[in-house]
């Protein structure tokens, strides 16, 4: 997101039950655990169409997850109100979770000066490959930033034809001060802003000047 121009949210694809879209991975002081979103799920069903099980009070544990984990990192103070109040919102899809806790994200990052989309607002094509390139053309994009392996499953000439140039990010994941111990990679993100406050995105870019 902070190195494109504009994003979209690809919320229009099957949902992947116990993936990313509905749980993450805190660290504690024996390693780390699970934050999950519970969902009513019935396949296959698209990310916007998912419901959240909100007979599950996953917001009150979520919440002291983040404090029994969090407490004493240095910047708990200053950032925890924010996402203390976004977790008490009501929420009645994943997608609406995941979207109001990323512009949570991108505002405390300053990254919220930037276009973001939901693929399902627009009409597009059902072919993978094709999706992509009408939401590049939707936001005049002539550039997709794939991941590392996005050139290994998407139909590049697709791409070629519309004059869109695809580049393949390499992240290497940076090092950065937390608490309890040995350093864990590939958590949530509030990890570090809890750890490193102000200093969370000149980290992360940290990883991708060496893609």
């Amino acid at each position: 997101m902070d190195r494109a121009d504009a994003f979209c949210y690809l919320d229009n694809v099957q949902f992947k039950k116990n993936e990313w879209q509905n749980r993450n991975r805190v660290k504690n002081a024996t390693g780390w655990q699970w934050i999950t979103v519970p969902v009513q799920y019935k396949f296959p069903q698209k990310i916007v169409e998912v419901s959240v099980n909100n007979a599950v009070k996953w917001q009150h544990k979520h919440i002291q997850a983040l404090i029994t984990n969090y407490k004493k990192a240095p910047f708990f103070d200053e950032y925890f109100p924010i996402f203390e109040s976004a977790l008490r919102h009501e929420f009645d899809t994943i997608n609406d979770v995941n979207i109001h806790m990323t512009t949570q994200i991108r505002e405390i990052l300053g990254l919220n000066n930037k276009p973001a989309i939901r693929s399902s607002e627009l009409s597009l094509d059902d072919d993978p490959a094709g999706r992509l390139v009408e939401i590049c053309e939707h936001l005049n994009g002539d550039v997709y930033l794939a991941g590392r392996d996005g050139s290994n499953y998407m139909d590049m000439d697709q791409f070629a034809e519309a004059g869109i140039k695809v580049v393949s990010q390499a992240y290497y994941h940076p090092e950065y001060p937390q608490c309890f111990g040995e350093f864990q990679s590939h958590l949530s993100i509030i990890d570090l802003i809890f750890n490193c406050g102000q200093e969370s995105l000149s980290i992360l870019r940290k990883g991708s000047s060496h893609g």
